[in-house]
């Protein structure tokens, strides 16, 4: 009952543009000891452990989904945001924390330490809404991934029962657990996507449970390893997710369905474990710290961390209104209730409320916001996504593009499509029926094409045929070479061009006009 009711939260939230997040913790406390359900639950060690666990699966789904293509030129403005704009964070946000609401410096710097880091699986789900520049996504989605590691690492050390380790001590070790952190994620990554496309699985159903697990691994080996394992598991993701792999939309697929699970099994614990009634007095303290964190402890952390980097002001407030938190502070909060510290009970209430609140206020208005600030152009032709599948034994590949109501490929004829020696378009499905179409046969929006690629110009294929649904016929001469938009998701053929919204194209119709899979392309199936 509680996944169906969690399933429907979602449309209600993406009708109102309220956080499913919320939703999720509406429901563990509608059944928690002062709701309606009157489950008693108080096993914070527990929440702490299915939190970790969360975590990794909505890290690795994550990282599955980041581009490489945009994630590159925004990871030093990332990295500096991770460990640089971290310190800038906790030191504002605990000094306010002090001297504003009164708690003891232990505390302060917990709640600073918690708060400071972005949540991965709430920039994930707003972000990919909202048309924003590659830039700004690709450094707010590396952030969320990479922020996790230095913060856990504070929130442990502060939240030890002595003498917290002199600052040089916090750096060195912060700085070792991410360097092993980053050499276990780029090692297990590799070998992983290595293995995955030189060994043939007799089912597609085995290639996203392999994912997964080499995900799971990359944490493991991390955490054993003494370095970060949300680090690891992220870096290997997302070298799989970029990897060509076999049967990359069911990897994704799968990791999806996996990561609303976590979140939703995350955000209902979390809601048992807390105390509304206990709340109320924990309210204008964290609104108080909130306020601080919102508008001066995040923005000064982006604008020391990106002041090498010369980004646009608008880019700048952006990402400070964009620094959203989620279930990872709440989940981190956990950590001194486990340690036993004095206060950990109201840190977490603390912490609770100002998620609740300031996502309450961020989230919604963050569309608003880049509309504002002119960032993020919805007339611009619509990207194509690509999904494919191997053909392994006619070395070639069969491409399903769906064109899309915003795409210029509307009005190009088919030879105009100038596609390399070695690629035919096949056959056009327009209106539920399949036709074989002629050189002058004009494109239209809604249609499907069918494309055939060998394997030598699959990639120059897939670029041309982004080039023109950004530019049109004349694309190449108008410095169009979509080669920024591209994104790969497998090293063999069938691949599919999403229409906008996250929508699939629908029928593909193979050679007889038949429906056919994201995976098979038309052939019939085959275990490679």
């Amino acid at each position: 009952m509680v996944l169906l009711i969690a399933v429907a939260a979602v449309r209600i939230s993406s009708r109102s543009g309220l956080p499913s997040l919320l939703l999720y913790l509406g429901i563990g406390v509608a059944i928690g000891q002062d709701g309606i359900g009157n489950v008693a639950f108080d096993n914070a060690e527990l929440t702490q452990v299915i939190g970790y666990a969360a975590l990794v699966v909505i890290l690795a789904e994550g990282g599955l989904g980041t581009k490489w293509k945009e994630i590159k030129p925004a990871l030093p403005a990332a990295v500096v945001l991770s460990t640089v704009g971290v310190a800038v964070s906790v030191g504002i946000t605990a000094t306010a924390a002090h001297y504003l609401v009164g708690l003891e410096w232990q505390q302060a710097l917990i709640i600073g330490a918690v708060v400071s880091s972005t949540d991965a699986a709430a920039v994930f789900s707003v972000l990919r809404k909202v048309p924003l520049p590659s830039r700004v996504t690709g450094v707010l989605e590396a952030e969320s991934g990479f922020n996790d590691a230095p913060v856990v690492i504070l929130v442990v050390a502060f939240s030890t029962a002595g003498p917290v380790d002199a600052w040089y001590v916090l750096v060195g070790t912060i700085a070792l657990e991410l360097a092993i952190g980053v050499a276990v994620g780029l090692a297990v990554g590799f070998l992983g996507a290595y293995g995955l496309r030189h060994v043939a699985l007799p089912a597609s159903g085995l290639y996203p449970i392999a994912v997964m697990a080499i995900a799971v691994v990359a944490y493991a080996a991390g955490a054993l390893a003494h370095g970060s394992g949300f680090l690891a598991v992220y870096l290997a993701a997302m070298i799989l997710g970029n990897a060509k792999l076999p049967h990359a939309p069911a990897n994704r697929g799968f990791a999806e369905g996996l990561g609303w699970i976590a979140q939703i099994g995350m955000f209902v614990l979390l809601g048992l474990l807390v105390t509304p009634h206990e709340l109320v007095h924990d309210f204008w303290p964290a609104v108080v710290i909130g306020l601080v964190l919102t508008m001066v402890a995040r923005p000064m952390e982006v604008l020391v961390s990106l002041a090498p980097f010369r980004i646009p002001w608008q880019e700048q407030a952006l990402m400070s209104w964009a620094g959203l938190r989620g279930a990872v502070p709440i989940i981190l909060a956990t950590i001194p209730m486990v340690a036993q510290i004095e206060g950990s009970e109201r840190i977490f209430n603390i912490v609770f409320v100002l998620v609740v609140v300031y996502t309450l206020v961020q989230g919604p208005t963050l569309p608003w916001l880049a509309r504002a600030l002119k960032l993020g152009d919805s007339s611009e032709a619509a990207d194509l996504g690509v999904e494919s599948a191997p053909l392994e034994r006619l070395r070639g590949h069969l491409l399903s593009v769906a064109i899309p109501q915003e795409s210029r490929m509307h009005g190009v004829e088919v030879a105009e499509l100038r596609l390399p020696a070695g690629a035919a378009v096949t056959l056009v499905v327009r209106e539920d029926k399949s036709f074989v179409p002629s050189p002058a046969t004009v494109l239209r929006r809604g249609d499907e094409l069918l494309v055939v690629a060998t394997d030598p110009v699959r990639d120059a294929t897939e670029r041309r045929l982004r080039a023109v649904g950004q530019g049109g016929k004349l694309a190449g001469w108008l410095g169009t070479g979509g080669g920024k938009e591209l994104s790969t998701t497998t090293g063999g053929t069938a691949m599919r061009f999403h229409l906008p919204g996250g929508q699939s194209g629908g029928r593909t119709g193979g050679p007889t006009g038949g429906r056919t899979g994201g995976q098979s392309g038309g052939r019939k199936k085959t275990s490679g």
